[in-house]
């Protein structure tokens, strides 16, 4: 149970009065807190949003928005105190930084670090929505892009990377990230476990001539996430029924389809974001290994066995299924399991569109609670469904949802548990977890 998860470590990890407070101040430059074992890390930017709306409704400003803000927003939704530390994003904070937003900001007890830039004006961006809820946005004042050099060797320990980027820019910062990884150690001297890319390609370069370039990425990473009109513009297509003019779930899984059958032997998986309609998931089945259990040691091969020899004692049958013996001539058939693929959708939490106040952000809000639950080590589905409820707080008001506490003193936000309304969607959705 998620739940009891989360009374587990506040349990395990329960800060005294002192370290409670130090929690509520932000990172800066100049002030870095005690370290703490870091499950995401966003290289999304930091913005704030304007969003106009059409008439009579007004526009509002001074919202806490991008990519980085809404992805971090998912990651902590599922990370209660003091799991909250386990969030990294970085805030490039100009001269004209609204104080009540870096009130709200500490209130999220997250690993944030932020920049003072006072020579500069911090990034903001205008929104427009239009009668179709089509988005529109331009920046309002100089964007600051984020790069692996920005990320402090505490960030660069994270178990997951949300990245947002084009194809050719995604390649550059997960080479660079793995580079910078690779001369830092756990806290016992280890080596650092491989990490998870999530990638969320930027709209403007999802075109066809693009297509080949997103396809050299894919062995980079463990996740491409689109929504359905960015996964139809690789492929030439509107991505829409032609006939009710609705997101066209055919054409997201054909698309899929092409994607995985160009590149059969990488390990990715396709999460498509795709609205009301939910989401699709998409890999390629295969052989994997399973995973050793804790302190067995890996059994050696056989030298000739392992360069391919046969010996008088060789099974035929072992070795047609790819197999070889252990050095004890017994198959090694259990260390092997057969990984059957994913093509599922999730369907989105909201059924009820009056539920649905702004959608801004709610793809973003996906991907950090998707890129947390495999952090975690949750399964491709599992992880959607967290996506999926974490997107479902972000869509329900302007803005972020209102963190608070119920009467026994547990984290709410807009009122609700986040891992009661998980709890009712897992049902809903009938597996279990893992």
């Amino acid at each position: 149970m998620v739940q009891e998860s989360f009374k587990k470590l506040r349990l395990e990890n329960k800060p005294d009065s002192q370290a409670m407070d130090a929690q509520h101040v932000p990172k800066t430059e100049d002030n870095d807190n005690a370290s703490h074992e870091i499950d995401f890390v966003t290289l999304g930017m930091f913005i704030i949003d304007e969003i106009e709306y059409l008439p009579p409704t007004p526009p509002v400003r001074d919202i806490l928005g991008g990519a980085g803000t809404y992805s971090a927003l998912g990651a902590r939704l599922f990370s209660p105190p003091p799991l909250s530390n386990s969030v990294g994003w970085i805030i490039d904070k100009g001269s004209d930084f609204p104080q009540p937003l870096e009130d709200l900001i500490s209130t999220w007890e997250t690993s944030v670090l932020i920049r003072p830039t006072p020579e500069r004006l911090t990034t903001r961006g205008w929104n427009g929505y239009d009668e179709h809820q089509n988005r529109a946005f331009r920046y309002m004042t100089p964007k600051k892009r984020l790069t692996a050099e920005d990320l402090t060797p505490e960030l660069l320990t994270s178990r997951s990377f949300h990245l947002i980027c084009s194809p050719n820019r995604c390649r550059e910062l997960v080479t660079e990230i793995k580079a910078r990884r690779s001369g830092l150690s756990t806290p016992d001297g280890g080596h650092l476990p491989k990490p998870i890319f999530i990638w969320e390609p930027v709209p403007d370069l999802c075109t066809p001539d693009e297509l080949l370039n997103c396809t050299n990425t894919l062995p980079l990473i463990d996740i491409i996430s689109p929504n359905h009109s960015e996964l139809a513009g690789f492929m030439g297509d509107s991505g829409l029924d032609p006939e009710t003019g609705e997101i066209s779930t055919k054409a997201v899984e054909r698309a899929c389809e092409q994607l995985l059958g160009s590149m059969p032997l990488q390990s990715f998986a396709i999460v498509v974001r795709a609205g009301e309609k939910g989401c699709y998931l998409a890999r390629n089945g295969g052989r994997k290994r399973k995973a050793r259990p804790a302190g067995q040691p890996r059994t050696k091969k056989a030298s000739a066995l392992l360069h391919g020899g046969l010996q008088p004692d060789t099974d035929m049958e072992a070795l047609f299924a790819g197999l070889l013996q252990d050095p004890e001539g017994t198959i090694a058939r259990e260390e092997i399991e057969v990984d059957p693929g994913v093509e599922r959708w999730i369907p989105a939490y909201h059924t009820d569109p009056e539920k649905v106040v702004d959608p801004t952000g709610g793809g973003n809000t996906f991907l950090g609670g998707l890129a947390v639950a495999l952090a975690r080590g949750k399964s491709l589905e599992e992880a959607a469904a967290w996506g999926s409820v974490a997107a479902s707080f972000a869509i329900e008001q302007v803005g972020t949802p209102v963190l608070g506490k119920d009467e026994d003193g547990e984290e709410t936000w807009n009122g609700v548990k986040v891992d009661e309304r998980f709890e009712e969607f897992k049902n809903r959705l009938a597996f279990s977890e893992r």
